[in-house]
């Protein structure tokens, strides 16, 4: 599923599209490069699945937890990590295969921890305002 964004006012219906698309789906892949959006546009979701709590980029503790009606959600950015190691030293098990809501940035550093099917968001940069959102199920 493609979707062009033209401006910060059209992320809210995106975000539901995403839920809507993901269905019973929990786990979450954001690809895109440096500056693409991909921490707005959590922060967006994160509001579509009702949580409260500002909501902001975990670049330096790797992972922010959430709650939501629907559950916990668990915001990860691996970008900073060095080794895999890191990610088994956090508990990556208990986070994504524990029936929270995982969204995962850069998610390429963990790759071979990432379970089987997930939710592939990737966003590309057209313009200074406009970005192209692609939903795939993997």
């Amino acid at each position: 599923m493609d979707i062009e964004v033209n401006s910060l006012a059209d992320l809210p219906a995106v975000a539901q599209q995403l839920s809507d698309f993901a269905n019973n789906q929990k786990v979450f892949i954001f690809e895109g490069d440096m500056g693409a959006g991909k921490t707005t546009f959590i922060k967006t979701f994160c509001s579509v699945l009702g949580v409260k709590d500002v909501v902001s980029s975990p670049t330096y503790s790797i992972v922010n937890e959430y709650d939501s009606p629907k559950g916990s959600v668990f915001h990860f950015d691996f970008y900073r990590i060095k080794d895999i190691r890191e990610a088994y030293d956090l508990g990556y098990e208990e986070y994504f295969y524990g029936g929270g809501i995982c969204l995962i940035e850069w998610p390429e550093r963990v790759e071979e921890l990432l379970p089987e099917s997930f939710i592939k968001v990737w966003i590309n940069v057209l313009d200074e305002n406009r970005r192209l959102l692609r939903f795939s199920k993997v």
